[in-house]
C-alpha cells in the first residue's frame, strides 16, 4: 500500500512522490503538462547548474586506438601479482597521492591538470562495437559484435558530428574534425560511429587524411597545389556553381554543394589555411608534443582549436608498418616491450606537450581534453606476454575546461579486471564532454524519422567539475 504522509523521498531526478503524482494528475486532467517532459526539464535544469557548464570553447579528443593497457598508464597496480601488474612501477606525479605508470614520466609532471576515471566501462569486448559506445555514447546493437555494417541501427552520430551539428566554428571552419584519418580494422574495414549517422551527411565532421609524409605533414585538403592560384580556383568554384544550379532540388546534390561551399569558403581564407600549417610553429615547439605522427597530429589539433574548430579528435596513426596481429594498442603480443618502445613515450609526449602548451597558451581553462580507448586491456599476461581486450574495466583521463584537476574518480579492483567504485558508462563520459561545451545531456536531436532523441541518456560526472 502507498503512503503519502510519510517523510518526503527524492526520486532520481530530485523530485518526491508526490510532486510526481501531482504532475502526472495534470496531465491526466488535461492541463496539458507531459510528466516525461517535465522530468527532463528538471534533468536539464539540474544538469547546466552544476559546475564547468560552458566552460569549455573547443574540446580535443586524443584517440588511443585499439585499447591501451590500464595497467601501464593511468592505472598502476604495484602490489598485484607480476602477471597482472606486468613489469613497470609507479611513479609520483605532480598531484600529490596520485600515481601513473613509470612510463609516462611526462604526463606526471601536469597530473594537476588531469581528472584520472579509472572504473570506465562498456561491457563490450570487440574493437569496432565498443569503439561505437565510445565514440558516440550509444551502445552498439549487439555488444561484442566485431565488423558489423555501418549503419541503423548502430546510426548515432560520433562526438565531432555533434559538435558540428550543435556548435558552430569560425572562419568558415566546421565545427567538428577528425584527423589524420579514419578508424579502421585489419582488412581496411571501417568501424562505425565515425560520422554523422542519423543526422544525415551535412553534419558529418571533416575526416582530414593526413599522415606524415618524407615531406613532412601536410593537409592536402586545404593546400593549393602548386599550379593552381586563388583565381583559377575561382574559376572552378564558378563551375561547380553552374552543375549545381542545374541538380537544384537534388538531396544528396544539396549536401555535397554545402560541403564544396565550405571547402571553397576555407580554401580562400589565408588565415584558415594557416590553421592547417604547423610549419609555422617554432621548432621548440614541435618537440615539445613529440616529432612523431601522433605528436604532430595532437599539436595540429591545437591549431585547430585556436582557429575556432570546436572539437577535434586525434585519432593514434595506423601507418602500413603496422603489425595486422598487434597494431597499434591492440597488444596481443609483448606488451610490455611495444608499450615502452612504441607506444607509451609518444602519447606520453604528446599529452604532456598539450596540456602544458594549452595551460601556457592560457587556452587550458577553456580547452577541454579527453584521452580515451575503446577498451583496456585483460588483467593477466597471457600466451606471448600480451594482454587481450577488456571492456570490463580501463581508464580515462580529462583536463582543461570545467574539469577539476589532480583528481581520481573511481577505482578498479586488485588486479584492473572490474569496477570498484565510481563505475562510469561512456554515455555519463559523452554528458560530460557536452556539458563542458554547453549542451544539455537532453538536448534533442530528430532521426531520419523525426522522432526526438537525446544528445546522450546519460549523466555529467559532477565529482570532477
Amino acid at each position: 500500500m502507498l503512503d503519502f504522509q510519510g517523510r518526503p523521498v527524492r526520486l532520481c531526478r530530485g523530485w518526491t512522490r508526490r510532486e510526481v503524482l501531482r504532475a502526472g494528475s495534470v496531465g491526466l486532467l488535461g492541463g496539458g503538462l507531459d510528466l516525461t517532459t517535465l522530468l527532463c526539464s528538471s534533468s536539464g535544469a539540474a544538469s547546466s547548474a552544476l559546475p564547468g557548464f560552458g566552460r569549455a570553447k573547443s574540446c580535443i579528443v586524443l584517440f588511443l586506438m585499439g585499447g591501451a593497457t590500464q595497467h601501464s598508464t593511468w592505472d598502476p597496480k604495484p602490489n598485484a601479482p607480476a602477471e597482472v601488474k606486468g613489469p613497470y612501477g609507479p611513479i609520483a606525479t605532480a598531484a600529490p597521492g596520485v600515481q601513473l605508470c613509470e612510463l609516462m614520466p611526462e604526463t606526471a609532471k601536469v597530473a594537476d591538470k588531469l581528472a584520472i576515471l579509472r572504473a570506465v566501462s562498456t561491457g563490450d569486448n570487440a574493437h569496432s562495437s565498443s569503439g561505437y559506445y565510445m565514440l558516440t555514447g550509444h551502445p552498439h546493437a549487439p555488444k561484442n559484435a566485431e565488423n558489423v555494417p555501418i549503419g541503423a541501427p548502430n546510426d548515432a552520430p560520433s562526438l565531432p558530428a555533434l559538435a558540428r551539428h550543435l556548435l558552430t566554428g569560425n572562419a568558415g571552419l566546421p565545427g567538428g574534425v577528425v584527423l589524420p584519418h579514419g578508424i579502421f580494422n585489419t582488412g581496411g574495414i571501417p568501424w562505425p560511429g565515425q560520422d554523422a549517422g542519423f543526422l544525415g551527411r551535412a553534419a558529418d565532421p571533416w575526416v582530414l587524411n593526413c599522415p606524415p609524409s618524407p615531406q613532412g605533414y601536410r593537409v592536402r585538403e586545404v593546400q593549393l597545389p602548386d599550379d593552381l592560384d586563388v583565381s583559377r580556383m575561382g574559376n572552378r568554384r564558378a563551375l561547380l556553381e553552374n552543375v549545381a544550379r542545374g541538380l537544384e532540388g537534388d538531396a544528396v546534390a544539396s549536401v555535397l554543394d554545402e560541403h564544396t561551399r565550405r571547402a571553397f569558403q576555407v580554401l580562400a581564407s589565408a588565415e584558415s589555411r594557416r590553421a592547417f600549417d604547423i610549419d609555422l610553429e617554432p621548432k621548440s615547439t614541435r618537440e615539445r608534443y613529440g616529432e612523431t605522427p601522433f605528436g604532430q597530429a595532437t599539436l595540429l589539433a591545437r591549431r585547430l582549436v585556436e582557429a575556432g574548430v570546436r572539437l577535434v579528435q586525434v585519432n593514434w596513426y595506423r601507418g602500413p608498418d603496422e603489425p595486422d596481429a598487434n597494431p597499434c594498442w591492440d597488444t596481443h603480443v609483448n606488451d610490455p616491450a611495444r608499450l615502452k618502445e612504441v607506444l607509451v613515450p609518444p602519447a606520453d609526449r604528446a599529452i604532456a606537450g598539450l596540456i602544458s602548451d594549452l595551460d601556457a597558451r592560457g587556452m587550458l581553462d577553456e580547452t577541454l581534453v579527453a584521452v580515451i580507448s575503446e577498451f583496456g586491456r585483460s588483467p593477466k599476461l597471457e600466451g606471448g606476454g600480451g594482454r587481450g581486450h577488456w571492456g570490463s574495466v580501463f581508464s580515462v583521463a580529462l583536463a582543461g575546461g570545467g574539469i577539476q584537476g589532480g583528481v581520481v574518480h573511481g577505482a578498479s579492483d586488485a588486479f584492473a579486471a572490474y569496477p570498484k567504485d565510481g563505475k562510469v558508462t561512456p554515455e555519463e563520459l559523452s554528458a560530460t564532454i557536452f556539458h563542458c561545451l554547453g549542451v544539455r545531456p537532453e538536448t534533442e536531436l530528430r532521426d531520419r524519422l523525426g522522432r526526438p532523441l537525446p544528445v546522450t541518456r546519460g549523466a555529467p560526472i559532477a565529482a570532477i567539475l
